[in-house]
Order: structure tokens, then sequence, then C-alpha cells
């Protein structure tokens, strides 16, 4: 088993498509991944709450279908709190973005 993953892991596809994976080393990749992935996480570490609560507020004044769905939506996102996972997935890239 293990030789076998040592096989996938040196065969050329397998460097091809972890290269294609990694972010671009430029301002746009280093602000892709702080915007996409550490950002939204920082936001609802301390505002998780507040944007709940609002977002019930608006929907108890019965809006209309399209602001029902987006409200529901900030339910979904932020009612849990942070996403230690994503914020690890976010870390791990920038990491990966500079070696």
């Amino acid at each position: 088993m293990r030789e076998k993953l040592q096989k996938i892991v040196r065969h050329p596809a397998t460097k091809k498509v972890l290269s294609d994976m990694k972010p671009e080393k430029s301002l746009w990749g280093i602000l892709g991944v702080i915007l996409f992935f550490i950002a939204p996480e920082i936001i609802a570490y301390f505002w998780a709450s507040d944007i709940v609560h609002y977002a019930q507020n608006a929907l108890s004044l019965h809006p209309a279908t399209l602001e029902r769905y987006n409200y529901e939506l900030l339910i979904k996102l932020f009612e849990d709190g942070v996403s230690w996972l994503n914020l690890s997935i976010g870390i791990v890239l920038l990491v990966w973005l500079f070696f």
C-alpha cells in the first residue's frame, strides 16, 4: 500500500495536478486566498451573531421570495460561527503559496 501511494505521489500527472491547483504567486493569488477563505471566517468570528440576528429580523418583515432566500442563506452561513476547516484550508493555501 505504501509503495502504491509513493508511486502515485511521484507520478508526473499527480505533480501536474498539484501544480495546477497551487494558487498563483501574485497579488491576486494572495488576495484571492485571503478574501475567499480567511476573511469570511474572521467576519464570522466577530459578527456572526449580529448577522444572524439581522437576517432573522428581516425575515420577520416577510420579504419577497429572493430577499427571503438571501436572508435564509445568511442564517445558514453564519449560525454555526467560524468554520475552522475553511480557515485551516485558507492558511494551508497561503503557506503553500510561498513554498
